[in-house]
């Protein structure tokens, strides 16, 4: 990669919040908070950015496949303060965001959280 890129990791809030019966999720997605941070520090004098997002529940098609009416019908309401899941395109920003050197070129090895609090 040249000078000027940016990496952009996805984690979750899950990382930060944990989830009893998501153990082996919340493991992997809090390794790729510290692989952001680290790689981050490794790559600055390159002049590569690396920064991650976490997000809350979004709703994706995998919901969708996967999840029981009932747990569709409270996805999202039960564990943010907004009471709902977010969507796509509120999470696509954030990525534009740190994919910009024009709007984030003075942030390296952060993550952003849209999750809805």
């Amino acid at each position: 990669m040249k000078e000027g890129s940016s990496i952009i990791n996805t984690t979750s809030v899950v990382a930060y919040q944990g989830f009893a019966t998501l153990v082996d999720y919340a493991s992997t997605k809090g390794a790729i908070v510290g692989f952001t941070r680290a790689l981050a520090l490794q790559l600055v004098s390159k002049g590569i950015r690396v920064n991650g997002v976490a997000p809350g529940p979004i709703w994706t098609p995998l919901q969708v496949a996967s999840f029981t009416v009932e747990q569709i019908v409270v996805f999202g309401s039960d564990v943010t303060p907004m009471k709902r899941a977010g969507q796509p395109i509120e999470v696509a920003p954030s990525y534009v965001f740190l994919a910009s050197n024009q709007c984030s070129s003075y942030i390296t090895g952060q993550v952003l959280h849209p999750n809805g609090h």
